[in-house]
Order: structure tokens, then C-alpha cells, then sequence
């Protein structure tokens, strides 16, 4: 892949930014913190909605999550770093590392690398998983041992893809036991501390929790959000328990771009960043610890997590440098779906030229979101290409209308939906001061959204 065009992505995060305020404000999610970084440049930085609804308090940047899931690619890149040490090797069992597994049918022959790879065939979660929804606590050391000991193998192991959390707070009891030091303490001194992480841990503690954003049930059957409690993940804090911020996270995700030697070598990270299997009903395969993503064109790796309260997701390209982080504090808040869109719209801008200089008309003049009963619509330039979009979608480029500017007043649609009002004229009506009043598109008034929220239906 060559260089990214700076320019046109700044367009991108422009639009990304005002995409993701209205789809927070649509879903009705209660806060929303999203970072797109290129290189070593934050192109947006920035919070949606709220951290705290009952305090009114506002999503900042700054606000701690539960990256969940996220757990594993620092238990993955844990593994690498003793691998690379020569202290064990990807195709040893686990049960070198833990005795009791021996005893265990079905598991005593599992290897590292099934672990990292979700294919041990060991249960997901166990035979006892309220722990999942706040019921009980999760599982400490003894409570994983019965886990496993009752029903732990399900599948036979390296058939298929099977995610497990458990396999995961394996893999943390094989790095105490490797390097001779306590999960957390090692995960703090070889990935967090050389990283700089100062907002990220294996589990929330008196410090993260004052900026931890209070996470909530979705809205279902006429419910409110109701907040939820942060807890401790026990033993289960190597699959799913660390808590993060969106600065740490590009930060995180930039230790694994190629040429940063900081975590693992180069090697390693060809090797975590595999396509191995492809995961049944989604798009996507997995790798050791990190998920591989196809999105407009271009491969990206990374991680989502789902914690009771918090949906998070983290995206990058190891290549090209780029990152986007989305964190929300629900549960199942719209993540990927977030992350999702702001690389398809990346992608779209990517394939544009560059604005050219000294054009007699700016294309500012023209952009913003519209609206009436029928819907919203974005009008936006990326580049030297004025498109109209809906912000509504989840990939809001899917479908697009490219514009050609006629005059101050007047665009022409040009390609469209077929079902839309290709070759029609968009007409901007101003007042005095050249602000718009109106844009008619397809014969339709559309208007500024300010003016949209107190025009009266029907007049």
C-alpha cells in the first residue's frame, strides 16, 4: 500500500466526526468516544453523549472503558514476547505449564497456539456463566479449574473455530507460570510501562474507576438504560478484563505496526496477524489473539470486546499506520458498526483526487445536513468530490450521489441511485446573509437542522 493522502484523510475524520454524533444521537446510545489516528497524528479525538446519565456528565476523550476482549491481543502479544525469549514454544500443551490439565480427557494434548487461536474446542464460558450478567462473580482460580474439570472440553481440538474465554484465562495461568511473576505484573512491566500506557491495566482499580465511564444496559421492551456496576474478572482478567482509554488504545495498536520493534519483532507480528480460520457467520478470520477484517478494500487487524456495559472495538492497519478506536458504554453499544463506517468512508475518500487550488467556488459553501419528515441527508467533499450521503445508514457510503457545482445557488445530480432524481438540479435557497434556508433536492425542501427543529410540520 502507498502513503495515505493526508489531506483527504482529514476529510474523512471531518465526516466521520459528524457521522458519529448523529448516529449516537439516533441509536440513542449514552456516550460514544472515537479516535482515527495516522501515523503518529490524531486526525479526531473525541466524545459523544454522556459518560454518566444521571450526572449529566459529559463523554470526554479522557474516560476510562472496559476494553473486554481487547484482554486477549495483550494476552496474545504476552505469549509472542516469552516465545521470542525461548521460554516456550507456540505447539507446546498447556498442560506443560498447568499440571491439572493433564488429568483432563480431551485436553491434556491442547497447544498454545490452539489457545491464541480459538481452536482448543474448550467451552466459551463454562457451565456457570451468570457471572457474565452480574449474578455472581466471575471466576477466581479454583471456580476455572471446576469450569474446565466439568465439561471444559466440548470440541475435538484444531476442527474448527471456537471462541473461548476460558482457553484465554489459561493462557494467563501459562504466563504466570513461564515467566515466574503474576499475570498483571508481567503484562504491566513488558507491554504497558514500555508502551506508556498510563491509562490501561488488567483490572480496574481505585485509580481507573474515578474516570471510568459508567457503562448501561441497552434499551429493550420500553426499558431505560440502567447502569450497571463495575466488577473485578478474576481469573478471567487475561480474556477479558482490561480497561482502557481511546489514547492508550492507538498507542497500544501502534506497537504492533510493522517497523515498531517496541512489543515484538516484525516476525512475531506476521505471525499474530495470519488470516488462520475464518469465523463461521461474520466477516472476518482470526488470527493468534487478533481478528482480520477485510473493510473498502484494504486489511485490518485488531479487536472488539463486549463487557457488561461497554462495546469497544479497535481497528489498524500495521502497514499504512492508521488506527480507529470506537468505545461505547453500553451493552452491545454499536462498536463495530462505528469502526466500521469511519473506515468505508476512509476508504471512499482515499479514492478521491485532492482538492485543486483556486477554485472560484468553495465547496463550503454547500456542505451540511438536511432534513425533513422523509429524512436526512449530508451533503459533503472529500477531496475534489461534493457527495451527497445518509448519515442514518451504517456504512454511509454505501450509497452516494455525486454533486457538480453550476453556480453560487445551484449543484447538478450527477451519479445517483437509479431510483433517486439523477440529472436534476439541488438548489440552495440563502437569506440576506447567504446562510441557507433551504436546499431542494428532488423537488423536496430539505433544511438546515437548526431550522428543521423549529419549522412546524406542514407550514
Amino acid at each position: 500500500m502507498g502513503q495515505m493522502n493526508q489531506d483527504l484523510l482529514r476529510d474523512a475524520a471531518t465526516y466521520a466526526d459528524q457521522w458519529v454524533a448523529y448516529q449516537q444521537e439516533r441509536r440513542e446510545v449514552p456516550g460514544v468516544v472515537v479516535a482515527i489516528r495516522s501515523d503518529d497524528r490524531l486526525l479526531l479525538c473525541k466524545g459523544y453523549g454522556h459518560a454518566d446519565l444521571e450526572r449529566r456528565t459529559p463523554m470526554t476523550p479522557e474516560h476510562i472503558f472496559r476494553i473486554a476482549s481487547h484482554s486477549k491481543t495483550f494476552t496474545a502479544t504476552a505469549i509472542m514476547q516469552l516465545v521470542e525469549a525461548g521460554k516456550l514454544r507456540l505447539d507446546d500443551p498447556l498442560a506443560g505449564s498447568i499440571p491439572w490439565l493433564r488429568d483432563q480427557i480431551g485436553l491434556a494434548g491442547v497447544t498454545i497456539r490452539q489457545a491464541l487461536n480459538h481452536t482448543t474446542g474448550i467451552v466459551r464460558n463454562g457451565d456457570d456463566a451468570d457471572y457474565w450478567q452480574l449474578d455472581q462473580p466471575f471466576p477466581d482460580n479454583d471456580e476455572l479449574r471446576r469450569l474446565v474439570e466439568h465439561g471444559g472440553a466440548v470440541l475435538d481440538a484444531n476442527t474448527s473455530f471456537k471462541y473461548s474465554n476460558i482457553a484465554y484465562a489459561l493462557l494467563g495461568l501459562v504466563i504466570e507460570a513461564v515467566s515466574g511473576a503474576p499475570y498483571d505484573a508481567y503484562v504491566k512491566r513488558r507491554i504497558i510501562e514500555p508502551l506508556g500506557l498510563d491509562d490501561t491495566g488488567p483490572d480496574t482499580d481505585a485509580h481507573c474507576r474515578a474516570r471510568l465511564a459508567t457503562g448501561y444496559t441497552a434499551r429493550r421492551f420500553g426499558l431505560p438504560h440502567r447502569p450497571l456496576p463495575d466488577v473485578s474478572t478474576g481469573a478471567l482478567a487475561s480474556a477479558t478484563g482490561f480497561y482502557s482509554t481511546v489514547g492508550d488504545l492507538c498507542r497500544y495498536a501502534a506497537g504492533h505496526f510493522f517497523g515498531d520493534e517496541t512489543l515484538l519483532s516484525d516476525a512475531s507480528k506476521r505471525e499474530m496477524q495470519q488470516p488462520y480460520w475464518k469465523v463461521a457467520q461474520a466477516d472476518m478470520h482470526y488470527g493468534l489473539g487478533f481478528a482480520i477484517h477485510e473493510i473498502g478494500g484494504r486489511r485490518f487487524i485488531g479487536h472488539g470486546g463486549g463487557f457488561p456495559g461497554h462495546a469497544t472495538m479497535t481497528l489498524f492497519d500495521p502497514r499504512d499506520r492508521l488506527v480507529v478506536v470506537v468505545l461505547t458504554n453500553e451493552v452491545g453499544g454499536p462498536a463495530a458498526i462505528l469502526a466500521h463506517g469511519i473506515l468505508t468512508t476512509i476508504a471512499f475518500a482515499l479514492r478521491q483526487n485532492t482538492a485543486p487550488e483556486g477554485s472560484a467556488i468553495s465547496y463550503e459553501t454547500f456542505t451540511g445536513r438536511f432534513a425533513n419528515i422523509w429524512g436526512v441527508t449530508d451533503i459533503a467533499a472529500f477531496g475534489d468530490a461534493l457527495v451527497a450521503l445518509h448519515p442514518e445508514a451504517d456504512d454511509p457510503v454505501k450509497m452516494i450521489t455525486t454533486l457538480a457545482v453550476e453556480n453560487e445557488q445551484t449543484l447538478r445530480t450527477m451519479e445517483t441511485n437509479g431510483m433517486a432524481a439523477p440529472g436534476e438540479q439541488v438548489r440552495y435557497i440563502r437569506d440576506a446573509a447567504g446562510h441557507v434556508e433551504k436546499v431542494i433536492m428532488g423537488g423536496t425542501s430539505a433544511y438546515p437542522i437548526a431550522i428543521y427543529r423549529e419549522r412546524p410540520i406542514g407550514g
